[in-house]
């Protein structure tokens, strides 16, 4: 498909599952170069797809259009027999919304559908910054570039990457997800493993209602990252989270048996 971007691994080697990137509001595909050469090291089919349109007025049409679209690019990562298994969608903000929304209002009763998910930097409600004086009206990030930065991550290489794209929509964190799909994203059943990453700096998430949502769910993780900012996947810590997103997939293929177990350590 010509609006996604594709990150292969080594030659040679055999493809241990099929991941698809959906960025979040004003992100671009290029937004995710770094974590899809990343993943793709680990011989894993890495798709990084466009952010969804969310219409507040018919969220529902939004979810059928943004399922569609979903769908036809794994899809189209099929050499013969469909794409690798296991497929997971990961998401990052208003993306990771719509996948859980999606999942929520559909299930996993399309054959296409995920194998598990990664939801980074979920929304909360309000889906909007907060200021010194409690939650932020319109403009979540009081409307400056570096505002909305402050906001998104404190990594230098990933500042430069937003600032330099021209394609990046600042001010987009402004822009209000749906109530209906923040309330399915935050609300509503997986039915598939699932990956909260959300960082312990992130001013647009709601720490309490994730932790709810992640114990709700009989398959769930929540990771919190350490200093981390909105962005948690290309924050200061990437290395780090790329990992944990790595032990999941590897985990996942393991039938949710982790590999490794600590068994003593000094930190």
């Amino acid at each position: 498909m010509t609006d996604d971007s594709d990150y292969h691994g080594p030659e040679g080697l055999r493809v241990r599952g099929t991941i698809l990137v959906v960025p979040g509001r004003g992100e671009t595909r290029a937004t995710y170069a770094r974590l899809g050469r990343r993943l793709a090291a680990d011989a894993y089919r890495v798709r990084v797809t466009e952010a969804p349109v969310l219409d507040a007025g018919d969220p529902s049409a939004s979810l059928t259009a943004f399922a569609a679209r979903v769908f036809d690019a794994v899809e189209d990562t099929a050499a013969g027999d469909g794409a690798v298994r296991p497929v997971v969608l990961l998401g990052a903000d208003s993306g990771a919304a719509a996948i859980a929304a999606l999942l929520a209002r559909d299930g996993t009763t399309d054959a296409r559908g995920p194998d598990a998910v990664v939801l980074a930097g979920l929304p909360g409600l309000s889906g909007r910054a907060a200021g010194p004086a409690g939650p932020a009206g319109p403009a979540g990030t009081s409307g400056t570039w570096d505002d909305e930065l402050n906001v998104r991550t404190s990594c230098p290489a990933h500042r430069g990457t937003l600032t330099e794209d021209p394609q990046v929509r600042r001010g987009a964190l402004d822009d209000a997800v749906p109530d209906a799909v923040l309330t399915a994203a935050h609300e509503g059943e997986l039915g598939v493993p699932a990956l909260f990453l959300v960082g312990d700096a992130d001013p647009l998430a709601d720490h309490e209602a994730l932790a709810r949502a992640a114990k709700s769910l009989p398959r769930a993780r929540l990771s919190v990252v350490h200093g981390a900012h909105h962005d948690v996947l290309n924050d200061l810590q990437h290395r780090s989270v790329a990992a944990e997103v790595v032990g999941f997939l590897e985990t996942l293929r393991n039938g949710l048996l982790p590999p490794i177990t600590v068994r003593s350590s000094a930190w």
